[in-house]
């Protein structure tokens, strides 16, 4: 056993959307593993266990074949500028530094620039611009909440801390005895995993939820609702009322919802729904509503992308300018079109779970991956780069499901560089290559017009 043994306090990791940031590393120096997470759940020591560094990986290939960084980095800037409908997708699984570049070339190029929100918690996005929200943290939440509601999620599954570290068990301020002070309700389509934590079970028919939570909210109003109800929703008037009054009587409420509500018959509606019961509660009480988040920092390139072009995802620049359509610059609607034919996919693998026409579209174009594994997509990609892992081997910035911003506190360096570091290299060669094509085709407009 190696006696190069060093500690990593209050680490953080980037598995789920949690973003636990007290975790204690044991880290294996000399073989560069780490062997113990302390405080860390069942995925969270999965996550590290299994980031081991494989040497003999090439850090840049082409077409299968190992070239230099410097040569990856010209291949990749080529496709990209000389594609007319160019998309970057993925994203979730890397720093907030990274993400920020990757919307450069975007921009740059004229391209589109999607992240995996479009496939999950896309409609959440929808729904904020269209309905707006009440804020939280989780500290709040574990400090205050006396009512926790999980809607069409699976805590104990995605994420166990949620349930420990914040929102169930836990002791906070204004809830000293933990669960005993909380009223715990889960709702759902079916019996799950995380079921036999909840005080209160409520089956929804699948794909009423919309028709559930506009019941909810004609209650709160104080409007009369038919019996009937239950054969539309699946839950008796009684449940319902019984709800309705325990979110009104709180002293805090939280809602945490997932991709059963953002998936399901309604997507952007039943989340926007949801956005505004939560108005509604606030006339009596103070209510919240916040998404359980998959990916470490599926938050931040949402974030990001909100920040830089005002959307959160399925951004398209070839107009010169950000325009959002889903349907239309969202990255399996492009492939499956066949509107793509460039793409560049950073730290995700959609060759493995896309649709057959959108991986089929993947094989006839060039594409570009950046993942610290090989992966389905890595091996059809045209150039591939090896990268270091965010968190383990990289620093940076996260955010968790909350909206907080958490640094990173890496464990031990990796021979591979950065998604920031690959990049940022990209972005300034296509900058350079987009300027020259310009001033080319300047000139030829100018020589026209002589």
């Amino acid at each position: 056993m190696s006696e190069n043994i060093q500690t990593i306090k209050n680490a953080t990791c980037t598995f789920c959307g949690c973003v636990c940031d007290d975790i204690d590393l044991t880290v294996d120096m000399d073989e560069n593993r780490i062997t113990k997470a302390k405080r860390a759940c069942t995925l969270g020591r999965a996550w590290f266990a299994e980031h081991v560094i494989d040497e003999d990986r090439p850090t840049a290939m082409i077409d299968g074949k190992e070239v230099s960084f410097d040569e990856a980095v010209e291949e990749a800037a080529q496709v990209l500028t000389k594609a007319k409908f160019p998309i970057i997708y993925g994203l979730s699984d890397t720093t907030t530094e990274a993400q920020r570049q990757a919307v450069a070339i975007a921009d740059y190029m004229h391209g589109t620039i999607d992240s995996t929100s479009s496939v999950c918690h896309g409609p959440t996005g929808m729904a904020y611009q269209g309905v707006g929200e009440s804020t939280m943290t989780l500290g709040e939440v574990k400090n205050r909440a006396d009512l926790v509601i999980f809607w069409g999620c699976n805590p104990a599954e995605a994420h166990p801390r949620l349930f420990t570290r914040y929102a169930v068990t836990t002791k906070g301020m204004f809830v000293p005895k933990g669960k005993k002070d909380r009223t715990i309700v889960l709702v759902d389509v079916r019996k799950t995993a995380s079921s036999p934590v909840a005080n209160i079970n409520i089956r929804v028919k699948p794909g009423k939820d919309f028709e559930m939570i506009w019941a909810l909210r004609a209650l709160i109003k104080g409007k009369k609702i038919d019996p009937s109800i239950e054969e539309v929703t699946g839950v008796s008037l009684e449940a319902l009322q019984d709800l309705s009054e325990r979110m009104k009587n709180c002293n805090y409420g939280v809602v945490f919802f997932g991709m059963g509500l953002t998936m399901a018959r309604g997507r952007h509606f039943n989340v926007g729904a949801l956005f505004s019961l939560a108005t509604d509660l606030n006339e009596h009480t103070h209510f919240v509503v916040r998404p359980a988040r998959g990916h470490g920092n599926v938050t931040g390139i949402d974030q990001v992308i909100t920040w830089s072009t005002g959307y959160p995802f399925g951004v398209n620049f070839n107009l010169g300018y950000p325009r959002f359509n889903p349907g239309e610059f969202t990255t399996v609607d492009t492939l499956c079109s066949g509107a793509a034919d460039a793409a560049m996919f950073i730290a995700s693998d959609p060759a493995s779970n896309f649709p057959k026409a959108a991986i089929e579209q993947m094989k006839r174009i060039p594409v570009i991956s950046l993942d610290p594994k090989q992966t389905i997509t890595s091996s059809l990609a045209h150039v591939a780069f090896t990268t270091s892992v965010y968190g383990i081997n990289t620093t940076g910035t996260v955010y968790r499901m909350d909206d907080v911003p958490i640094p990173l506190k890496p464990a031990f360096d990796s021979p591979f560089p950065s998604d920031e570091e690959i990049l940022t290299a990209i972005k300034n060669r296509v900058f350079e290559l987009t300027i020259a094509k310009r001033g080319a085709s300047d000139t030829r407009e100018k020589m026209q017009v002589a």
